[in-house]
């Protein structure tokens, strides 16, 4: 039996203007784009095999939405509502739910629950849930923001970034901060062992033995880590580690220090020692601004490596268990590979402002 010939596809502007935007738009569905893919091919002139191998569906799958559209137009590519359940909220109810959400607080809290908000609209807490999902509302959750107020925050994310995406020749350029108060925590009982199907457990409360503080510079070419440990953090603890790393940088090299506004890092004593030593040259992050300091992943590692977990009845073993996970660090150093670049972050930075500007939050 011969096979029929494809129904003839032609279409207005507006048709085609609609149809393409359905393959472009991230939003619509996979079935739908495929449809629209279907059309426009047709109105190519080209046949439904050659439609069905280069899309990589059946030839009725063609032949169906060919015909679909010669018969319904835009209206036929689109899914039919299917037999079900009617509707039992309307759309006024969803309304009320999104704006009570956004706009109220119940009495009692400081953000709605499911069961409070269907207390409070005169629904079930399944349909509360169904309306926040489909809306991305999530009272449950906050999230923290801080935004730098320092008048040369652009100067100095430029300084910076520049240093880490290009750093200057014959120089060694390190991050420096010092992480203060770690505290010598020591569990009530034994840590009891990780066992097949059981995680490893520490009783929840802890005695306090003691504080000390670390001083580190990390490499950020080679990742390679310069630490000090000393009871106190003042100027006269800064001073002592300055002169750690001055004799541990070849001397031929300038040394670009990386590091915050901290008080002691700018009393008149360092000052002195820092004209002695021309070869230091100080970039200061913004204020409010540690995630520009790439010593702070570092220690957010050393945190979470040793630190949450760790168990010491002393600060001497507190410094010893430190000293030699930065040399056990050292013996095979990973440098961060920073890739943002200055416009990219105040790009981004600006796009956030504008945002809850609209917002009002």
């Amino acid at each position: 039996m011969p096979i029929p010939s494809a129904v003839v596809i032609e279409l207005t502007d507006e048709e085609r203007s609609v149809l393409e935007s359905w393959t472009r738009r991230h939003t619509s569905a996979q079935a739908l784009a495929l449809r629209a893919r279907i059309v426009l091919a047709a109105a190519r002139s080209l046949t439904n095999g050659e439609i069905a191998e280069s899309l990589g569906v059946s030839r009725p799958t063609v032949t169906k939405w060919r015909n679909r559209f010669a018969q319904q137009r835009l209206e036929g590519l689109l899914d039919e509502p299917r037999p079900g359940r009617p509707r039992t909220i309307t759309d006024e109810q969803v309304e009320r739910v999104v704006i009570t959400t956004l706009e109220s607080a119940p009495k009692d809290a400081t953000h709605w629950s499911t069961r409070s908000m269907a207390r409070e609209v005169g629904m079930t807490p399944d349909a509360v849930m169904r309306i926040w999902h489909a809306f991305g509302l999530q009272p449950h959750r906050q999230e923290t923001w801080k935004l730098s107020k320092d008048p040369q925050f652009i100067e100095k994310v430029h300084d910076i970034c520049g240093l880490y995406l290009n750093p200057p020749e014959r120089a060694m350029v390190l991050a420096v901060d010092e992480k203060s108060q770690i505290q010598a925590l020591d569990r009530t009982a034994p840590i009891l062992p990780m066992l097949p199907g059981t995680p490893e457990r520490a009783t929840h409360d802890y005695e306090r033995n003691g504080t000390t503080s670390l001083y580190a510079a990390l490499n950020i070419q080679s990742g390679e880590v310069i630490g000090q440990l000393h009871q106190r953090h003042r100027a006269i603890e800064f001073l002592k580690f300055l002169k750690t790393i001055d004799a541990n940088v070849p001397a031929q090299l300038d040394v670009h220090l990386v590091l915050d506004n901290a008080s002691s890092h700018k009393t008149p004593k360092v000052k002195r020692w820092l004209a002695r030593h021309p070869r230091f040259v100080l970039h200061f992050t913004p204020t409010s601004s540690s995630w520009i300091n790439l010593v702070e992943r570092w220690f957010s590692e050393l945190t979470t490596k040793l630190l949450r977990r760790g168990a010491h009845r002393s600060v001497r073993a507190l410094n010893t268990d430190i000293r030699q996970w930065i040399d056990t660090w050292n013996e095979d150093p990973r440098p961060y590979v920073w890739v943002k670049t200055a416009e990219q972050i105040l790009d981004a930075i600006s796009r956030y402002c504008q945002r809850i500007n609209q917002t009002g939050h």
